[in-house]
């Protein structure tokens, strides 16, 4: 998986290394760190692109994130997709989860699910929240997830 900053500069190290890197710098500042990990995904023509970002929420001072891209000429039904979202977000947080509890950094999974019944994307909302939870991570759904919401959102080209 090739990850790159929000500046664009490709991470060299593993996730895994560049995470603890980075809990540890700003560890060493006195920083408190949130981390919120989400996915979103659009289709376009034949393709489906799919970005999952590491969001990093410093204690009043703004956050910083690390994004990961992929693309797929697979199709997919609504929530199909939303579960497959989901599914690359957990990935990720399973990845990382023991560096959370090593360093005490509180880490919530976002899905981007509308929790109004009238939105498709509210199908899922039920298996993607017994399969985040049941993974022992917190769990936020639209309008409270703005990792996958808005983050990955404006990563998805």
């Amino acid at each position: 998986m090739r990850w790159r900053k929000f500046n664009g500069e490709n991470i060299s190290l593993p996730i895994k290394d560049a995470v603890e890197a980075a809990i540890q710098r700003e560890a060493e500042i006195g920083t408190k760190l949130k981390v919120c990990i989400g996915t979103d995904s659009q289709v376009k023509g034949a393709d489906t692109e799919f970005a999952t970002v590491i969001v990093f929420l410093r204690e009043h001072n703004g956050g910083f994130m690390y994004i990961h891209n992929e693309k797929t000429k697979q199709r997919y039904h609504i929530k199909e997709r939303m579960l497959l979202e989901v599914a690359k977000s957990i990935e990720v947080a399973y990845d990382l989860c023991n560096l959370f509890i090593e360093y005490n950094v509180e880490m919530e999974v976002h899905a981007d699910i509308n929790t109004n019944p009238q939105f498709k994307s509210n199908d899922a909302l039920r298996e993607a929240m017994g399969y985040i939870l049941g993974m022992g991570f917190a769990f936020k759904a639209k309008p409270e997830a703005f990792a996958s919401s808005s983050c990955a959102d404006k990563m998805v080209n």
